[in-house]
């Protein structure tokens, strides 16, 4: 339990973190992760079936952190060009800026690792490979 919790509480204080670097931008990090996943798609835009998917949240989750970017004029929702169902988010112009802006801010801060230095981020890192690899988030080399 003790360890649970300590990895429960450290993910609250990063996240307090990274969201303090980015409300500047009025971006949250989950807001963040949608935009760098629409800045790296090869044509900077996903179904939202599909972001809820790769960032492993639920799609109501997805609707609300697109609706936000919408807002912010980050992203554009689209009809799908061959399946009128299908809903896209397209990164803008302005979410190209945001998203490196706020790549540079979250770089130098250390994504909110202080104060844990590099050698020790690989350690952790190294520690929770086997339960995130064990649940599917990734396959680990053999």
């Amino acid at each position: 339990m003790a360890a649970v919790t300590s990895i429960m509480r450290a993910q609250q204080i990063i996240m307090v973190r990274l969201n303090e670097l980015l409300a500047p931008l009025q971006l949250t990090f989950p807001r963040y992760e949608a935009l760098m996943l629409l800045l790296y798609s090869r044509q900077g835009e996903l179904p939202l079936g599909k972001i809820s998917d790769r960032l492993q949240v639920h799609r109501a989750s997805v609707t609300n952190v697109i609706d936000k970017l919408v807002d912010s004029g980050y992203v554009e929702r689209l009809t799908h060009q061959h399946d009128r169902r299908t809903i896209l988010a397209r990164i803008t112009p302005g979410g190209t800026a945001a998203a490196r802006q706020a790549t540079e801010w979250l770089n130098r801060a250390r994504f909110g690792m202080a104060p844990l230095d590099a050698a020790a981020c690989e350690e952790l890192y190294a520690a929770l490979t086997p339960l995130r690899s064990g649940a599917g988030d990734f396959v680990t080399e053999a």
